[in-house]
């Protein structure tokens, strides 16, 4: 008989992220009523259910005792529960990792449900006549999806059925599914990153390495302006996507044509990943910049600070933030002088003192070097130590500086006297530009204190100095 009046509650299981939950039954002579999926409640603390999304309700219904249904592991989550009868359910962790191959069994009637989370096996034996059990589940059946079977009666799993195997119905096609020391096992979802071909993508390649895991994409092998985005990937088998894809000509984009590709790299595109990224339940990884700011505060710009663009580049910039920070699982980056294996301000400045020019160098904006190996460790870390999600300013740590400062030490750093750079305000240098130029924050100090990544990144100087030697 089914049980009334329980406490909703949850308990774990060996395998990981599998969890059972007794529901409670209202029930008398008439029948019985339930919530059987109640999102407020079963996601709040205490009870450990991911808001994981379902977007298809399906119906298993089963004529006769015995009928089981084969180890099948999808692709996605799936939360299971009874309306009518009682099940033996069997749940075999069949995911890379530690626990491949763990076990959990139990009975379910419709006073509780399960939650089998992306890549468990699950089988389930009614021991009622009649019995019909739903699911709900996070993702559209597809074609292309990718399962993992294992045979219902592997002795490593070990499943002691209630009503023996052979005595049941069950499908050909399910007793023919290999043993367990013969399944591949489900591999964990996928990392994407834009703009693989950048500064920032380069170091995040050498960061991340070429793994079946990790998928590296350029504007020629995915377009993110494109309509087509939402169906360009099944993209519940993602687990993260890195957006290292941006627009940073700061001056053309004061320019009518580069303001219209600026907004179509820098928001318009942010928009399409932010929503795949709110439907399919995986973390956005944005990279921000000190542009967000007017420059006029007279101290470190914090993660909390009201954002105040003053050009096309910055608002751009700006109205990502923004957009980004609604996805549920998120982290937005914040750097700024961004110096990677490409062209770039330090570059220039070594290249001009071996050919002997000495150069008029803005000695009025303070900031601090930003390296893209160091905003990739960055990545990385928050990724792997499952930080809380929000803002982070991720800067060379040391004493602020100017590009004047900047350049001294470059030309100092490759042998060269600092003498001969002049510093110059921002005005004079651009006094007598012919084409338009953006306005620049004179303040793009990011306060870093509150970043918590240890050792993320290192000393300016000491990290201009390693990458003039490298």
């Amino acid at each position: 008989m089914t049980e009334f009046g329980k406490t909703l509650t949850v308990t774990t299981t060996p395998i990981p992220g599998l969890i059972v939950l007794d529901l409670p039954v209202h029930g008398d002579a008439r029948g019985w009523f339930k919530e059987n999926w109640q999102r407020q409640k079963m996601t709040a603390a205490g009870i450990d259910l991911p808001d994981f999304g379902p977007v298809q309700n399906n119906v298993s219904f089963n004529d006769a005792v015995g009928t089981t249904r084969g180890i099948h592991a999808e692709p996605w989550d799936k939360y299971v529960s009874v309306a009518t009868g009682r099940i033996f359910g069997a749940w075999v962790d069949l995911r890379e990792g530690d626990t491949f191959g763990a076990v959990y069994t139990t009975e379910i009637d419709p006073s509780q449900a399960i939650f089998v989370p992306r890549g468990v096996g699950n089988s389930y034996q009614t021991l009622e006549p009649d019995t019909a059990y739903t699911y709900l589940v996070n993702d559209h059946w597809s074609p292309t999806a990718t399962y993992t079977f294992l045979n219902l009666a592997d002795d490593t799993a070990a499943i002691d059925w209630p009503i023996p195997l052979d005595t049941v119905e069950i499908s050909e096609k399910d007793k023919n599914h290999p043993r367990l020391a013969d399944v591949i096992p489900m591999p964990p979802k996928k990392t994407l990153v834009t703009g693989a071909n950048g500064q920032l993508g380069r170091a995040l390649r050498a960061e991340f390495g070429d793994h079946p895991g990790i998928e590296y994409t350029t504007r020629d092998t995915l377009d993110l302006t494109s309509p087509d985005l939402p169906t360009a990937r099944q993209w519940r088998d993602y687990a993260t996507i890195i957006n290292a894809a941006a627009y940073t000509k700061v001056d053309t984009a004061e320019t009518p044509e580069g303001r219209t590709d600026a907004w179509a790299a820098n928001v318009t595109a942010v928009a399409a990943l932010a929503r795949i990224a709110t439907d399919n339940g995986i973390t956005l990884v944005h990279i921000s910049s000190d542009y967000v700011f007017d420059g006029t505060k007279q101290s470190a710009y914090t993660p909390t600070d009201p954002l105040s663009p003053l050009g096309v580049y910055g608002q751009t910039k700006a109205a990502g933030d923004a957009i980004v920070s609604t996805v549920p699982r998120h982290y937005i980056l914040r750097t700024s002088w961004v110096i990677g294996d490409g062209n770039n301000f330090v570059r220039t400045m070594a290249t001009l003192a071996e050919r002997g020019i000495n150069p008029k160098v803005v000695n009025d904006q303070t900031g601090r070097l930003t390296f893209t190996t160091d905003i990739a460790v960055a990545v990385r870390t928050l990724l792997d130590s499952r930080a809380p999600h929000g803002v982070y300013n991720i800067t060379s740590t040391g004493h602020p500086q100017t590009w004047y400062d900047i350049a001294r030490d470059v030309y100092q750093l490759t042998g060269h006297d600092p003498d001969r750079i002049t510093g110059v305000s921002t005005d004079d240098y651009f006094a007598n530009a012919t084409s338009p130029t953006a306005p620049r924050p004179r303040n793009s100090v990011l306060d870093i204190t509150s970043a918590h990544l240890e050792d993320v990144p290192g000393d300016g100087r000491r990290r201009l100095e390693a990458y003039l030697t490298s």
